[in-house]
């Protein structure tokens, strides 16, 4: 399973990112999938989640400002970030993973995509 994560860059503060993750095999529709990021020295957090059938859940930091997706026809999830801050500056993952109860576990990784917020 390769899962190829696109869209970053470098924006200004209170502008806006689209990241995408395609997904290479079929059976992305038969899992739930995260976003997560990881900032300089700091360890790597779940951001957002997205179960199979379309139940989307957020970080309180990201909450009204992020919103995520997925498009399983295209196995393709996606990020939509509004409202950047310096603060979510990191190298953003998507991941092939799983909820259970309120807890997302993360199975397949992709390459990151860097995200850098600064004027």
């Amino acid at each position: 399973v390769q899962l190829q994560a696109s869209g970053g860059g470098l924006v200004q503060p209170g502008g806006s990112l689209r990241l995408s993750c395609l997904v290479s095999r079929s059976i992305f529709s038969r899992f739930d999938m995260g976003w997560y990021r990881q900032a300089p020295g700091e360890q790597r957090e779940l951001v957002a989640g997205i179960t199979r059938d379309g139940r989307e859940n957020y970080k309180d930091f990201v909450k009204g400002r992020f919103t995520i997706s997925r498009d399983n026809a295209n196995n393709t999830v996606y990020l939509q970030m509004n409202n950047l801050k310096p603060e979510d500056t990191a190298v953003y993952y998507c991941n092939l993973g799983q909820y259970r109860g309120i807890y997302y576990y993360p199975t397949y990784w992709g390459k990151g995509t860097l995200v850098t917020v600064s004027s």
